[in-house]
């Protein structure tokens, strides 16, 4: 293990229990509390953004706001946010994905992304992989091209990384941490 992912992995709390019985909940809160972890973790993204060649990072919604922009900021990018649906003002690209009970819908706006734009996906967690296939989508429809997807840690067992592959076509999916 390197000392980045020591270091990030002693910043994240484990909740058991959260949100329901039977969850171990991963709490990023203390890693953003500590400005070395934080710093550490927008360095290693920054990182890959410009490893990848992106000219923009899109954050998803809620967590992927707070790591992404940073991000951004420190590769000298653009920052995008994808949102749930119904809170974007303006002329909007929206995308229905699956959930394991029901459905759900993400926007962007469409003005934001263009044909020419390499954009790295920025979230804090891989788990199933629905709501970052549905921003490969959301992003790919825009004309833009994914270059990428960087999470803070991805949750294996879950089997959001083989979901992920086809809709990647070759971008790289980078994980700090594996658990």
């Amino acid at each position: 293990m390197t000392d980045i992912q020591e270091l990030l992995l002693s910043r994240i709390r484990d909740v058991a229990d959260y949100p329901e019985p039977g969850v171990m909940f991963k709490d990023i809160t203390p890693l953003l509390a500590d400005p070395a972890a934080f710093t550490a973790l927008t360095d290693a993204l920054a990182d890959i953004a410009a490893n990848t060649g992106a000219t923009k990072v899109v954050g998803l919604e809620a967590r992927g706001f707070i790591l992404g922009a940073p991000v951004a900021v420190r590769a000298g990018l653009g920052f995008i946010p994808v949102r749930k649906a119904g809170k974007l003002p303006g002329a909007t690209l929206r995308q229905a994905y699956d959930l394991e009970y029901g459905s759900a819908e993400i926007e962007v706006h469409a003005e934001d992304l263009a044909a020419g734009d390499r954009v790295l996906i920025v979230d804090d967690v891989l788990a199933t992989g629905g709501t970052a296939e549905a921003a490969i989508q959301l992003i790919q429809r825009a004309g833009a091209a994914v270059c990428g997807l960087a999470v803070l840690m991805e949750l294996g067992f879950l089997g959001g990384r083989n979901r992920l592959e086809p809709a990647l076509d070759g971008a790289p999916l980078e994980a700090l941490l594996q658990v």
